[in-house]
């Protein structure tokens, strides 16, 4: 028996799912069930483009906040939490601690592309 062994673990965001998925139809042309389901899923929830993104990730990151990694800011970009308590409500979910101003630094930089995509 074949037993897979996992080369690499990186975290996507919600458009890159998007993105590898279209490659995927084009690939089999037809979807499975759960694919077709995570597709809707995927066009109800996508907010942002490829390139506000990419920004919107690069500036998170030179905030340099401690702990903060790729994991935390990719499901941060994924929801866009507009309030501070949306953002702690967030990251209860993992093991880190963020002292309030880093909090409010994230706000503050996640409100502004928040704000452009309506």
């Amino acid at each position: 028996m074949v037993k897979p062994e996992i080369v690499s673990e990186k975290p996507i965001t919600i458009t890159e799912l998007k993105q590898e998925i279209d490659k995927i139809k084009k690939r089999d042309k037809e979807l499975n069930f759960r694919v077709g389901k995570t597709e809707d899923y995927l066009n109800q929830f996508a907010s942002l483009s490829k390139a506000k993104e990419a920004e919107l990730i690069k500036k998170l990151e030179k905030l340099n906040i401690p702990r903060l990694k790729d994991i935390h800011i990719t499901k941060i970009v994924d929801i866009l939490p507009k309030t501070v308590d949306e953002l702690k409500i967030i990251l209860q979910g993992y093991t880190i601690t963020v002292n309030n101003d880093n909090i409010k630094k994230i706000v503050d930089v996640v409100k502004d592309f928040a704000e452009k995509k309506t």
